[in-house]
Protein backbone atom coordinates (compact mmCIF):
# COMPACT_ATOMS: atom_id res chain seq x y z
CA UNK A 1 0.00 0.00 0.00
CA UNK A 2 1.41 3.23 -1.20
CA UNK A 3 0.88 6.53 -0.41
CA UNK A 4 0.30 8.51 -3.72
CA UNK A 5 0.41 12.30 -2.46
CA UNK A 6 3.23 14.32 -0.29
CA UNK A 7 1.94 16.47 2.37
CA UNK A 8 4.15 19.16 3.65
CA UNK A 9 4.85 17.29 6.64
CA UNK A 10 6.40 14.58 4.32
CA UNK A 11 8.43 17.33 2.40
CA UNK A 12 9.67 18.76 6.30
CA UNK A 13 11.07 14.89 6.71
CA UNK A 14 12.88 15.20 4.01
CA UNK A 15 14.58 17.85 5.40
CA UNK A 16 14.74 16.46 9.00
CA UNK A 17 16.74 13.30 7.20
CA UNK A 18 19.01 15.44 5.39
CA UNK A 19 20.56 17.12 7.87
CA UNK A 20 22.24 14.40 9.55
CA UNK A 21 23.58 12.82 5.87
CA UNK A 22 24.87 16.77 5.15
CA UNK A 23 26.71 16.70 8.42
CA UNK A 24 28.48 13.23 8.01
CA UNK A 25 29.19 13.67 4.61
CA UNK A 26 30.00 17.66 4.42
CA UNK A 27 30.42 19.29 8.38
CA UNK A 28 33.25 15.90 9.47
CA UNK A 29 30.26 14.81 11.73
CA UNK A 30 30.91 11.42 13.77
CA UNK A 31 28.68 9.00 12.03
CA UNK A 32 28.50 6.53 14.77
CA UNK A 33 26.76 9.80 16.99
CA UNK A 34 24.48 9.90 14.16
CA UNK A 35 23.29 6.18 14.23
CA UNK A 36 22.97 6.68 17.70
CA UNK A 37 20.22 9.73 17.37
CA UNK A 38 18.56 7.39 15.09
CA UNK A 39 18.74 4.48 18.37
CA UNK A 40 17.13 7.10 20.26
CA UNK A 41 14.55 7.75 17.45
CA UNK A 42 13.02 4.66 18.59
CA UNK A 43 12.49 5.90 22.28
CA UNK A 44 11.67 8.95 20.84
CA UNK A 45 8.69 7.28 19.39
CA UNK A 46 7.65 5.48 22.04
CA UNK A 47 7.49 8.25 24.38
CA UNK A 48 5.07 10.27 21.92
CA UNK A 49 3.08 6.89 21.62
CA UNK A 50 2.61 6.38 24.82
CA UNK A 51 1.49 10.06 25.55
CA UNK A 52 -0.65 9.63 23.26
CA UNK A 53 -2.38 6.25 24.51
CA UNK A 54 -2.57 7.99 27.79
CA UNK A 55 -4.65 11.25 26.65
CA UNK A 56 -7.08 8.63 24.44
CA UNK A 57 -7.60 6.20 28.09
CA UNK A 58 -8.03 9.78 30.05
CA UNK A 59 -10.28 12.10 27.59
CA UNK A 60 -11.84 9.44 25.81
CA UNK A 61 -12.43 5.94 26.57
CA UNK A 62 -11.36 4.18 30.04
CA UNK A 63 -11.76 0.57 28.40
CA UNK A 64 -10.81 -1.16 24.93
CA UNK A 65 -11.37 -4.26 23.24
CA UNK A 66 -8.16 -6.35 24.22
CA UNK A 67 -7.17 -8.97 21.35
CA UNK A 68 -5.63 -11.93 23.14
CA UNK A 69 -5.10 -15.65 21.16
CA UNK A 70 -8.70 -15.63 19.15
CA UNK A 71 -10.31 -14.25 22.29
CA UNK A 72 -11.45 -10.99 23.40
CA UNK A 73 -12.23 -9.02 26.51
CA UNK A 74 -12.74 -5.66 27.77
CA UNK A 75 -9.81 -4.02 29.34
CA UNK A 76 -8.45 -1.09 30.68
CA UNK A 77 -6.46 1.54 28.94
CA UNK A 78 -3.45 1.46 30.99
CA UNK A 79 -3.38 -2.43 30.26
CA UNK A 80 -2.28 -1.38 26.85
CA UNK A 81 -0.32 1.46 27.85
CA UNK A 82 1.64 -0.83 30.38
CA UNK A 83 2.10 -4.15 27.81
CA UNK A 84 3.16 -1.39 25.02
CA UNK A 85 6.35 0.16 27.39
CA UNK A 86 7.22 -3.43 28.51
CA UNK A 87 7.00 -4.71 24.90
CA UNK A 88 8.45 -2.11 23.01
CA UNK A 89 11.04 -1.34 25.94
CA UNK A 90 12.29 -5.06 24.89
CA UNK A 91 12.74 -3.84 21.41
CA UNK A 92 14.35 -0.61 21.80
CA UNK A 93 17.19 -2.45 24.42
CA UNK A 94 17.91 -5.28 21.99
CA UNK A 95 18.49 -2.57 19.35
CA UNK A 96 20.86 -0.76 21.80
CA UNK A 97 22.72 -3.74 23.16
CA UNK A 98 23.29 -4.61 19.33
CA UNK A 99 24.41 -1.69 18.24
CA UNK A 100 26.25 -0.98 21.15
CA UNK A 101 27.86 -4.20 21.06
CA UNK A 102 28.98 -3.99 17.37
CA UNK A 103 30.17 -0.50 17.51
CA UNK A 104 32.03 -0.97 21.17
CA UNK A 105 30.98 2.87 21.93
CA UNK A 106 29.84 2.19 25.37
CA UNK A 107 32.23 1.30 28.04
CA UNK A 108 32.12 -1.40 30.29
CA UNK A 109 29.90 -1.21 33.56
CA UNK A 110 26.74 -1.57 35.10
CA UNK A 111 23.64 -1.17 32.62
CA UNK A 112 22.55 1.88 34.17
CA UNK A 113 25.71 3.72 34.21
CA UNK A 114 26.30 2.31 30.84
CA UNK A 115 23.24 3.94 29.62
CA UNK A 116 24.05 7.40 31.11
CA UNK A 117 26.63 7.55 29.33
CA UNK A 118 24.80 8.25 25.82
CA UNK A 119 24.60 12.21 26.48
CA UNK A 120 28.26 12.35 26.33
CA UNK A 121 28.59 9.68 23.35
CA UNK A 122 26.51 12.21 21.41
CA UNK A 123 28.68 14.79 21.29
CA UNK A 124 27.71 18.29 20.83
CA UNK A 125 26.33 17.78 16.99
CA UNK A 126 24.12 14.49 18.22
CA UNK A 127 22.48 16.08 20.82
CA UNK A 128 21.30 19.09 18.44
CA UNK A 129 20.35 16.51 15.79
CA UNK A 130 18.08 14.66 18.70
CA UNK A 131 16.96 17.89 19.54
CA UNK A 132 15.30 18.19 15.90
CA UNK A 133 14.05 14.73 15.91
CA UNK A 134 12.14 15.47 19.27
CA UNK A 135 10.40 18.55 18.07
CA UNK A 136 9.88 17.04 14.59
CA UNK A 137 8.34 14.00 15.57
CA UNK A 138 6.46 15.88 18.62
CA UNK A 139 4.66 18.10 16.39
CA UNK A 140 4.16 15.76 13.40
CA UNK A 141 2.50 13.27 15.66
CA UNK A 142 0.91 14.48 18.86
CA UNK A 143 -0.67 17.75 16.55
CA UNK A 144 -1.98 15.60 13.64
CA UNK A 145 -3.33 13.23 16.12
CA UNK A 146 -4.79 15.59 17.95
CA UNK A 147 -6.36 18.26 14.95
CA UNK A 148 -7.37 15.67 12.83
CA UNK A 149 -9.47 14.20 15.53
CA UNK A 150 -8.03 10.58 15.34
CA UNK A 151 -7.92 10.70 19.09
CA UNK A 152 -11.36 9.91 19.20
CA UNK A 153 -12.26 7.20 16.81
CA UNK A 154 -8.32 5.29 17.17
CA UNK A 155 -8.23 2.15 18.58
CA UNK A 156 -6.26 1.09 21.48
CA UNK A 157 -4.92 -2.25 19.89
CA UNK A 158 -3.71 0.01 16.47
CA UNK A 159 -2.68 2.98 18.43
CA UNK A 160 -0.33 0.18 20.62
CA UNK A 161 1.28 -1.71 17.32
CA UNK A 162 1.40 1.78 15.27
CA UNK A 163 5.01 2.47 15.47
CA UNK A 164 5.60 -1.40 15.37
CA UNK A 165 6.56 -1.06 11.96
CA UNK A 166 8.61 1.80 11.66
CA UNK A 167 10.60 0.38 13.99
CA UNK A 168 11.30 -3.27 12.62
CA UNK A 169 12.44 -1.43 9.65
CA UNK A 170 14.40 0.83 11.41
CA UNK A 171 16.19 -1.95 14.22
CA UNK A 172 17.10 -3.64 10.87
CA UNK A 173 18.90 -0.56 8.97
CA UNK A 174 20.17 0.61 12.46
CA UNK A 175 22.14 -2.97 13.37
CA UNK A 176 23.43 -3.40 9.34
CA UNK A 177 24.81 -0.04 9.93
CA UNK A 178 26.83 -0.16 13.25
CA UNK A 179 28.26 -3.22 10.87
CA UNK A 180 29.26 -0.95 8.45
CA UNK A 181 30.30 1.62 11.05
CA UNK A 182 32.43 -0.84 12.52
CA UNK A 183 34.68 -1.33 9.48
CA UNK A 184 34.68 2.64 8.93
CA UNK A 185 32.52 3.23 6.11
CA UNK A 186 29.85 4.89 7.59
CA UNK A 187 29.81 7.89 4.91
CA UNK A 188 28.32 5.28 2.75
CA UNK A 189 25.75 3.69 4.82
CA UNK A 190 24.69 7.06 6.28
CA UNK A 191 23.70 7.47 2.93
CA UNK A 192 21.97 4.17 1.88
CA UNK A 193 20.48 4.73 5.58
CA UNK A 194 18.87 8.09 5.00
CA UNK A 195 17.53 6.85 1.61
CA UNK A 196 16.08 3.65 2.80
CA UNK A 197 14.36 5.59 5.67
CA UNK A 198 12.52 8.47 3.29
CA UNK A 199 11.31 6.10 1.23
CA UNK A 200 9.43 3.52 4.03
CA UNK A 201 8.52 7.20 5.37
CA UNK A 202 7.17 8.61 2.64
CA UNK A 203 5.46 5.79 0.23
CA UNK A 204 4.91 3.30 2.05
CA UNK A 205 1.57 3.80 3.89
CA UNK A 206 2.35 1.82 6.86
CA UNK A 207 -0.56 2.63 9.00
CA UNK A 208 -2.67 1.63 6.19
CA UNK A 209 -1.52 -1.44 6.22
CA UNK A 210 -1.74 -1.90 9.95
CA UNK A 211 -5.84 -0.38 9.20
CA UNK A 212 -6.17 -3.42 6.98
CA UNK A 213 -4.74 -5.67 9.10
CA UNK A 214 -6.89 -4.73 12.19
CA UNK A 215 -9.74 -4.85 9.52
CA UNK A 216 -8.68 -8.53 8.50
CA UNK A 217 -8.60 -9.85 12.14
CA UNK A 218 -12.03 -8.30 13.29
CA UNK A 219 -13.55 -10.23 10.06
CA UNK A 220 -11.89 -13.36 11.37
CA UNK A 221 -12.65 -13.19 14.89
CA UNK A 222 -16.11 -12.22 13.54
CA UNK A 223 -16.64 -15.41 11.64
CA UNK A 224 -15.40 -17.75 14.35
CA UNK A 225 -18.35 -16.41 16.05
Amino acid sequence: MFKRKLTISDFLLIVVNLVPLYGVWFENWDARQVFLVYCMETVIVGLINVVKMACVTIFVKKQDVWENGGSSSMQSGWLFIFFFIAHYGFFVFVQTQIFFAITGMLPDGSMLMRYSKIPALLGPNGRLLLLIFIVYYTAQNVFSFFSSGEYKTISMGRLLFQPYLRIFVQQFVVILGSIFLSFGAGKIFILVFVVIKIFFELFVNLDRLLEIAEKKQRLKDQLKK
